[in-house]
């Protein structure tokens, strides 16, 4: 494809300004065997589709996306009939890449047996293994089709009168349940009032059940969704004045019910979800590295694992390192949403975990963002204040950070060590010697002539 054209236009005379323009050339046409993918038209393309779907998520700006549609082409038309190829530009289409977690670019997914929880793609962006990827996971759906497994949400209430299945993550409330299960909870609750004989619902079902798997994932069971059939649990639907179908509210613990007003794709209602859990969720804890498993625990159920690496208390004393710990505390609040790990160390405490991360060549404070589950990370190469980690990590939420590997592709060892206790460092006590015994006088004798 061809780089980016910028492209100048001025006013008319006498007006005063000039703008400018900037047009990138998309990366795929309807001349190529790759499907372009948009959120009118994703769930008849891949959710209702019994083929497997190989779908890259990419946005037209980014290098590493460019260089991987050729690639990208080649393996569509390799796969012409036998497994369907796609791409959604989550650049222009936020909500779709923000259903599946997309943060960073080009992200690929594995629409597979159970459409509702696609699989990311780890493998080379060659070509050759993404065809090899592609069969692979072909090879599973079939033999998971020939031994009888399905991969349905489990979530059809309109069609069985409301009865649970044992998979769904939309939980069926009713006038018994929804106090205890959703008034006197401290979770979030997205909750929807249907009729089963209403089309508007029957449109709704596969978006609500799929966006319920991923809030209840992305929010780690903080925010959930529910259904109520309005016709049979009418206490319910009286108590909050539902007059329509489908009617959906928002509960917050404590609060007053608001009308759910966003739109009804399974995007528009994750993204609302997620601002909901955003709105409630406290900031992550900001942790020292006292151990390894302080380490593991933090890191690996988070994409990023943020890490400072702070003066020795010496050098900066009890109030400069909390105004380093200030900042990131500040961050970890700025970024919640993103549900990272945060921890912090001082320098030369864990040796090994600065070498694999190359710190020491940067100086103190550094920081590094570690993906644990690709070991790859990235440094921080600006300033180590609000604005210099803002620019850094937003460059990592779009992909455009430098990474490199962790040294040796692991975790390096993390030492047991005690906890700072918040004061200001002291120097090492000096041993003091009593030289009061000591006759200097002899040491200088001198032997008369």
């Amino acid at each position: 494809p061809r780089p980016p054209v910028l492209v100048f236009s001025c006013c008319p005379s006498g007006v005063l300004g000039c703008s400018l323009l900037l047009s990138v050339e998309a990366l795929y046409s309807p001349s190529d065997d790759v499907v372009e993918l948009t959120p009118s038209n994703f769930n008849r393309e891949v959710m209702q589709s019994d083929s497997l779907w190989l779908v890259e998520f990419y946005a037209p700006w980014c290098g590493h996306c460019r260089n991987l549609a050729p690639d990208w082409k080649k393996a569509a038309t390799a796969l012409k009939g036998i497994v369907k190829v796609g791409a959604v530009d989550a650049d222009e289409h936020k909500s779709l890449g923000g259903q599946y977690g997309v943060r960073g670019f080009p992200t690929i997914k594995i629409f597979g047996a159970n459409k509702n929880k696609p699989e990311e793609y780890q493998g080379a962006r060659s070509s050759q293994a993404i065809v090899d990827g592609a069969m692979n996971a072909l090879r599973s759906l079939v033999k998971d089709r020939l031994s009888g497994k399905s991969g349905s949400s489990g979530y059809s209430r309109q069609s069985d009168g409301g009865s649970s299945g044992s998979s769904k993550d939309v939980v069926e409330l009713t006038d018994d349940n929804f106090d205890k299960t959703v008034l006197q909870s401290d979770d979030v609750w997205l909750v929807e009032f249907f009729a089963p004989w209403c089309g508007h619902c029957k449109n709704l079902e596969p978006e609500w059940a799929a966006a319920a798997t991923a809030v209840k994932e992305q929010t780690k069971g903080k925010v959930r969704l529910g259904a109520v059939d309005a016709t049979v649990h009418q206490v319910l639907s009286s108590r909050y004045g539902v007059r329509g179908f489908p009617t959906i509210k928002i509960f917050r613990k404590g609060e007053e019910p608001e009308d759910y007003q966003g739109g009804r794709t399974r995007g528009d209602i994750i993204e609302r979800a997620l601002d909901l859990f955003s709105d409630n969720a406290p900031p992550p804890e900001l942790v020292e590295i006292l151990n390894e498993d302080v380490l593991k625990s933090t890191c690996e159920g988070s994409q990023l694992c943020v890490i400072a690496v702070l003066p020795h208390i010496l050098d900066t004393g009890a109030a400069g390192r909390n105004g380093y710990l200030e900042v990131m505390i500040k961050m970890a609040e700025k970024y919640k949403k993103k549900m990272w790990g945060w921890l912090w160390t001082e320098a030369g405490a864990q040796m090994e975990l600065e070498s694999a991360l190359g710190i020491g060549g940067f100086g103190y404070p550094a920081m590094a963002a570690i993906n644990t589950r690709k070991m790859k990370f990235a440094l921080l190469k600006g300033s180590f204040s609000e604005t210099g980690i803002h620019e850094f990590l937003r460059e990592l939420s779009v992909g455009r950070g430098s990474t490199a590997t962790l040294g040796g592709g692991v975790m390096p060892k993390i030492h047991a060590v005690e906890p700072w206790d918040g004061k200001d460092g002291q120097l090492p006590v000096e041993e003091d010697y009593d030289l009061s015994d000591v006759d200097l006088d002899e040491d200088f004798e001198k032997d008369e002539l």
